[in-house]
């Protein structure tokens, strides 16, 4: 990211380096294949240098090649080429040693990427360029933007004409649960990416599953005579085990999305586990509170506005008493 010119791009890591230590003999001691790591620094009197991490096999090496080469010099060579000589004054142990002359910083980090390419066991063949632009990138954002908007808004419509009145209570639960997810990934100092883009949406489709569970149940409850307050009682305790065992599969399925996924896929995950955890306290506890005190003041007192198909029960009820 951030090289502008494909040609410097394929010239830092379409080459296989080659790192060798070799002693005043000419003979090589260590390979690439010794190296653990290697960073550009710049230490306290501002000179660029690269900072070698030998393994634990790699370290003994290099503490046995500056004992026994002390007062003489030592060859580091890049695909055959000398990149420093330096003299060993005393053994270097701890498996760590720095690389000086780097003239900036931007060199020093160059190297420091052809260094920890040293060990690859294959050549870099450029099959393909390509680059890609800021504004393909803020499309896609855009895009997303578009859709988390489309999708929302088509979930809050069909609450509201399917479930009337709870459904706004769902909707409203369902603004305050969008709210938090924002909040919490803020928190966390999360990146949103598109999967987690993605990931949001998805969560929000599940949320408004548990709430249309206990909506089902509720009507369900109703029909059979009971009031409003025991019927939405029995409708959140019936489809709470429910929503509880479905949300926790998810669950399960984002952790091992998280834990063996790679960076965008652990974004997916993160958002998805994230909001159904939230979806479902919104669902549990906000909802249920606003549906409570809802009955509970009588604001309501016709059953037709709690959901489609309600306003036929006392005309049931009347039918059933005149058959009897």
């Amino acid at each position: 990211p951030g090289i502008k010119d494909p040609d410097k791009a394929i010239q830092v890591i379409g080459k296989t380096a080659m790192l060798e230590f070799k002693n005043d003999k000419g003979e090589t001691v260590l390979t690439g294949t010794d190296l653990k790591d290697a960073r550009e620094q710049t230490d306290q009197q501002g000179q660029n240098l690269v900072e070698l991490e030998f393994s634990p096999e790699g370290g003994e090496k290099f503490a046995d090649l500056t004992t026994k080469n002390v007062g003489r010099n030592i060859a580091i060579l890049l695909d055959g080429e000398v990149l420093t000589n330096p003299r060993v004054n005393e053994p270097i142990m701890g498996g760590k040693a720095v690389i000086t002359g780097n003239k900036t910083l931007e060199e020093a980090h160059n190297l420091a990427i052809l260094l920890r390419s040293g060990s690859l066991p294959v050549k870099v063949n450029i099959i393909e360029t390509r680059t890609v632009g800021p504004s393909l990138g803020q499309d896609s954002k855009d895009k997303s933007v578009y859709a988390f908007a489309i999708g929302l808004g088509a979930v809050v419509l069909f609450m509201i004409l399917f479930y009337r009145l709870p459904g706004l209570i769902a909707d409203i639960a369902l603004m305050a649960y969008v709210i938090i997810l924002l909040f919490s990934l803020k928190m966390l100092d999360a990146t949103l990416t598109l999967p987690g883009v993605a990931g949001i949406i998805l969560s929000i489709g599940m949320a408004v599953d548990a709430n249309v569970l206990i909506f089902e149940h509720f009507k369900e409850e109703f029909r059979t005579g009971k009031t409003m307050r025991l019927a939405m009682d029995s409708g959140f305790e019936r489809a709470f085990t429910t929503i509880f065992d479905s949300n926790i599969t998810t669950i399960i399925a984002s952790a091992v999305l998280f834990c063996f996924g790679t960076g965008s896929i652990k974004g997916f995950a993160i958002t998805l586990g994230l909001g159904v955890v939230l979806s479902m306290f919104t669902a549990i506890t906000l909802t249920q509170f606003m549906c409570k005190n809802l009955i509970a003041a009588q604001l309501f007192k016709n059953p037709a506005i709690y959901g489609y198909g309600i306003s036929n029960v006392g005309k049931e009820k009347e039918e059933v008493t005149k058959l009897g």
